[in-house]
């Protein structure tokens, strides 16, 4: 009858402790809500958004999101090649890789804790008993498992876990965002590299018509019709424009030194093929995401939201730290003492909690909390500072339009002007220097052409990077590749 009673005592008990092991106290995470803005800049979004049929000028397609390869659309196979080599050979790529699965093996540890823990102990020794009638010395030992289990009723071990899921994610974000990173500087260097060798050929052009100039007025000045004067000022010309070609080399070359430490190489392990800006198409139509999926897109954002949800699951730890501990054990040995020896088993349940700690406990909760607020305002910083830049760069890429205009008109008054002089000199009408003054404008307009047309490539790899450049899931589609190059054996 006696034991009737302890029946549904028993059972109420048990269900009592799986109630009570569901129980997860802290808040549960949530993604931030997205944006309520839609718009970057809408005067920009206005004049972008037009159609345009004049050369240079490029359209946005707002609401579309960036897709593929975005380094494709400029049409480059050397910066395909380039950037693929890159990807593969990037030492911060695979530094990241190996954070990646450090931290999963993290996740793994921190989920053991979830499971019971069964250990193995043995213990032999020799021993003399004095206090018998007859003293004796004898040997025992004791051998068998044991195993505990915290039953985590209020689930500080669950929110651990939760904490280092967040934290793999974290590192998973950090690796996308190195690769946005490193593809939009590959992109931005071969440029740099391309500009740099069209600016040097048209200031070895301007150069030879300095060199070619000096002659004419040279001989212009030994027939009399020149002073010494102007061969001063053909001379000095040439001496300033021979200026222009060292910082030109130096920006190649310091493009093609990070081309090769982008791809993991030494310089003189590997040199970058040469770019020419003839090379590149400047897209026409850019697609630009609306504010709203910018949550969604830029790998910094995703980060952000990542440390978010670690700091909520560190507040759950710290809540779950206020409450008992309930653990479970069991041991089971074969002891053996002299001649004799025997099975023991044992199993016991223990509770452990906070009485009076100072105020410790409270005070890292609060500081948990806190540090999720702090996170917190952290996030809507990054939001907003990626619509900053954003804005920006559709602003360059506007005020790129603008100034490509600009300098095409003074290309062709430049080109004008410098046939008119050519045959005004001709029919003996002005002097040689007018004709060094028209060529050197033509020469100067067309170093401004190219410069305004590298920065307006420049100004769109920085709108790719900037709306996140499709580098969200890079890891784990380069993952899955990885996966099916594996040979199968059977």
């Amino acid at each position: 009858m006696k034991s009737r009673h302890l029946f549904p005592t028993k059972i109420s008990a048990l269900s009592t402790l799986i109630f009570l092991s569901a129980c997860t106290v802290g808040p549960d995470f949530k993604s931030p809500a997205p944006s309520t803005s839609q718009h970057y800049d809408q005067q920009a979004e206005q004049r972008l958004g037009q159609g345009r049929n004049k050369p240079g000028e490029q359209r946005i397609e707002l609401g579309k999101k960036v897709g593929g390869e975005w380094w494709s659309a400029f049409r480059s196979p050397k910066l395909d090649q380039v950037v693929r080599r890159a990807i593969d050979g990037n030492l911060e790529l695979v530094a990241a890789d190996a954070t990646i699965r450090q931290a999963a093996s993290s996740v793994a540890a921190a989920e053991g804790a979830l499971y019971p823990q069964v250990d193995f102990g043995a213990q032999a020794g020799r021993a003399r008993t004095h206090n018998a009638k007859d003293p004796s010395i004898s040997n025992f030992y004791a051998i068998g498992p044991r195993v505990g289990f915290d039953l985590d009723v209020f689930g500080g071990n669950k929110r651990q876990v939760e904490e280092q899921q967040a934290f793999t994610d974290l590192q998973k974000h950090r690796y996308e965002a190195a690769y946005l990173t490193l593809t939009g500087d590959v992109a931005s260097q071969a440029l740099l590299v391309a500009s740099a060798n069209a600016q040097m050929r048209a200031v070895e052009k301007l150069l030879a018509n300095d060199t070619k100039n000096l002659e004419l007025v040279r001989m212009a000045h030994a027939n009399g019709s020149t002073t010494q004067i102007d061969v001063s000022l053909a001379e000095t010309r040439l001496a300033q424009d021979r200026t222009l070609l060292p910082p030109l080399a130096q920006q190649r070359d310091s493009a093609r030194h990070a081309l090769s430490v982008l791809t993991g190489k030494g310089p003189a392990d590997w040199i970058a093929p040469d770019f020419d800006l003839a090379e590149f198409a400047l897209p026409s139509n850019v697609p630009v995401s609306l504010p709203s999926e910018m949550a969604h897109d830029r790998p910094d954002i995703l980060q952000a939201e990542a440390e978010l949800h670690i700091a909520n699951a560190a507040v759950g730890v710290a809540t779950a730290n206020l409450y008992p501990h309930v653990t479970l054990s069991a041991s089971l040995a074969q002891a053996a003492s002299g001649n004799g020896g025997a099975a023991l088993w044992g199993f016991a349940a223990g509770i452990a909690g906070p009485i009076f700690d100072g105020g410790t406990l409270k005070a890292e909760r609060q500081a948990a909390i806190d540090g999720y607020k702090a996170t917190l305002a952290g996030y809507q910083q990054t939001v907003i500072t990626s619509f900053g830049q954003v804005a920006d760069t559709l602003q360059a890429i506007n005020h790129d339009a603008e100034e490509n205009l600009a300098q095409e008109d003074a290309m062709r008054a430049a080109e004008t002007s410098l046939r008119l002089n050519q045959q005004a000199y001709a029919q003996g009408e002005n002097s040689i220097l007018q004709v060094l003054e028209a060529e050197r404008a033509y020469e100067q307009a067309l170093l401004g052409q190219i410069r305004v047309k590298t920065a307006q490539y420049l100004d769109t790899v920085r709108l790719f990077v900037a709306l996140g450049g499709n580098s969200v899931g890079v890891f784990e589609q380069r993952l899955a590749s990885r996966d099916e190059r594996k040979p199968s054996y059977q």
